[in-house]
């Protein structure tokens, strides 16, 4: 299901959360929101959701106006950091619920409850209670019960962002695969750049209340719009002046053209990777390379070396 949110713009006081923004989000996407604290990805995602009220702009669903809806009409699923579980009830009542209070066959309840715990792997913690379950578990239960009303649209408000990086990891990974058997067009809010990488199909990045650009994660990491969005979608460091990625500087150990002198002042490394820190002039530039290339190089701690970017 399609959404658009047309000349959307929002106050707090004299802050300015939202600044006329536009957003089309595809049909049976998983669009990322990504940008700093306080960019205003969370409030546009409560406005498409209707949990915030906008100061002027428009909401569509499905092609369908939405921006008078309350939430309950707009056939919305939400899924938030903190999990707002119903702590007396287990965790089949908890997803039953949107079913139950509306009303639906017991039999009905019982099949589309026991389809999604099977689909989020928690059917045999079905009888135990929220408190019960680990972080992770709690998170999976949390997206059963958003789906359990088959909403046109799921909404995730840094889902996993009260959770560990092990655990963050799993579920990210395990939420790509989830899209990709029920197709419900979602819009994930994370402040998390490698999280929106590897789940997203197309990123929008918000930064004081604009959004910077929208397009997949290779077009934005490959071809930012502007430096703020290369910063914010990798690492960047600085050569001539202007950012680069740390992976794109070339190092020689012979002057060659276009190249500029610098000397290595440490090795780090990492598995297969080595992080080369340098100095060049009054530029600390670092450049990222792989252990096979670092020993090709013969490089060490006082080399002088010679450095050139290989894109921009």
């Amino acid at each position: 299901m399609s959404i658009e949110a047309r000349n959307i713009s929002k106050r707090f006081g004299s802050f300015v959360a939202l600044d006329d923004v536009d957003l089309t989000v595809k049909p049976g996407r998983l669009t990322a929101l990504l940008g700093p604290s306080g960019g205003g990805k969370s409030t546009l995602l409560r406005i498409i959701g209707g949990l915030e009220e906008a100061d002027s702009g428009r909401v569509f669903i499905e092609g369908v106006e939405a921006t008078n809806l309350p939430a309950q009409r707009r056939n919305v699923g939400f899924v938030f950091q903190h999990y707002a579980a119903f702590k007396h009830l287990s965790v089949y009542r908890n997803v039953a619920f949107g079913l139950e209070i509306r009303k639906r066959p017991k039999a009905e309840i019982r099949r589309r409850v026991d389809e999604l715990l099977a689909l989020v792997h928690l059917e045999q913690f079905a009888d135990r209670l929220p408190a019960q379950l680990s972080g992770g578990q709690r998170q999976r239960m949390a997206l059963a019960r958003a789906l359990a009303v088959e909403p046109k649209v799921l909404l995730l408000d840094e889902p996993f962002g009260a959770l560990d990086a092990k655990v963050r990891k799993e579920l990210r990974d395990w939420l790509r695969r989830l899209h990709d058997e029920v197709h419900v067009t979602t819009i994930f809010v994370t402040h998390d750049q490698e999280e929106a990488l590897e789940v997203s199909d197309e990123l929008v990045v918000i930064n004081q209340g604009r959004i910077e650009q929208v397009g997949t994660p290779d077009e934005l990491y490959d071809h930012p719009a502007n430096d703020f969005v290369m910063g914010f979608i990798g690492e960047v460091t600085e050569l001539g002046g202007r950012p680069v990625r740390p992976h794109d500087i070339e190092i020689f150990t012979a002057p060659a053209e276009g190249t500029v002198a610098a000397e290595v002042v440490r090795l780090n490394r990492v598995g297969f990777q080595v992080r080369a820190d340098l100095r060049a002039g009054d530029e600390q530039p670092w450049a990222q390379l792989t252990r096979s290339q670092a020993e090709s190089l013969g490089l060490e701690a006082g080399r002088e070396v010679w450095l050139r970017a290989t894109t921009g």
